[in-house]
């Protein structure tokens, strides 16, 4: 009698166990078969290309032939090339002027959006609208208002007594130029980003800062801040590997010149690529673009990991 208790425990146990991995497996091809998609297309849209630009590196290869394996050479040359380095700086010099620039004027721009000025939901339409413009359209526009002779940022300066300035024909004012015109049209995107992230900031802060004797920048430093690091993180990642990959605004307005003065690394790859046919060194500068934005990237979590870790945020 208790043999056949055992073993009718025995089975059932067994068809729990069986019961209890097809379950599991069921869930886990139910999560697979709607995350398989999502792989798949990272895998093809991103994941590859980026290895094919890695093995393309390697190649000596003009795009059409069959390319010809040449190691590390392209990245060999490209450190020595001087337009490379040029272009790399240009391209700090966009960094840095996103970052401190771009995203403390979308900060200034979101607070005025809640102060209690008459008509201000009208402006914080108008702040958005270069945003909201085409790429092709702005630099065609800043091209026009930039012209020598009949443009309307020489016809301003005129009237303080200053002469005409050739601000994208002369390499020490090209570069600003289209930084400016950068500031301008990407400022807005950080103002959203801010606006969003100051109306989740609970009232109560406000005022129970209020009933203590908090000013309005003692509430600014010690609750809005503090409260917006995140934001200003993931604004600030946004910028750099925008900035490092910039291309569009660059290459309509100036074409990379003159005489260099505005090349990025972008515009320098496009050139390698599709007027040199040097797929291989240009393979080899798109790669170094996404390390140093990968890299660049890695540091700022690992930071704000850390800041977060001791509590410098506040939250």
């Amino acid at each position: 009698m208790d043999t056949h208790v055992k073993v009718a425990d025995r089975q059932v146990m067994v068809r729990q166990n069986s019961a209890a991995k097809y379950k599991k497996l069921r869930s886990a091809l139910t999560i697979g078969a709607f995350v398989a998609p999502a792989i798949i297309i990272y895998t093809v849209y991103v994941l590859f290309p980026i290895i094919s630009t890695l093995m393309y590196s390697f190649y000596k290869w003009d795009g059409m032939g069959v390319g010809v394996f040449v190691g590390l050479q392209n990245y060999v040359d490209l450190f020595k090339d001087a337009i490379f380095w040029r272009a790399l700086t240009n391209n700090t010099w966009v960094v840095l002027t996103s970052v401190f620039a771009q995203i403390p004027l979308g900060l200034v721009m979101a607070l005025m959006l809640f102060a209690p000025i008459k008509g201000i939901k009208f402006f914080g339409s108008v702040y958005f609208f270069p945003f909201l413009m085409s790429t092709v359209a702005i630099g065609l526009l800043w091209v026009l208002m930039f012209d020598p002779i009949n443009g309307i940022i020489n016809s301003i300066i005129n009237l303080f007594g200053f002469e005409n300035v050739s601000w994208l024909s002369e390499t020490n004012t090209a570069l600003f130029a289209v930084l400016l015109v950068i500031v301008w049209q990407f400022s807005p995107f950080y103002m959203i980003l801010f606006k969003a992230a100051i109306v989740g900031i609970s009232d109560e802060l406000y005022e129970a800062a209020e009933i203590d004797g908090a000013n309005p920048f003692q509430k600014f430093f010690k609750i809005t801040l503090p409260l917006l690091m995140p934001t200003i993180v993931s604004s600030s990642i946004l910028a750099i590997v925008g900035s490092l990959k910039a291309f569009d605004i660059f290459y309509i307005m100036t074409g990379g010149g003159p005489n260099h003065g505005t090349e990025l690394l972008g515009t320098y790859m496009f050139k390698q690529a599709f007027i040199n046919f040097n797929m291989g060194y240009a393979s080899a500068i798109a790669f170094v673009m996404f390390f140093l934005a990968l890299f660049v990237t890695i540091i700022i979590q690992v930071m704000d990991h850390l800041r977060k870790k001791k509590g410098a945020y506040g939250i």
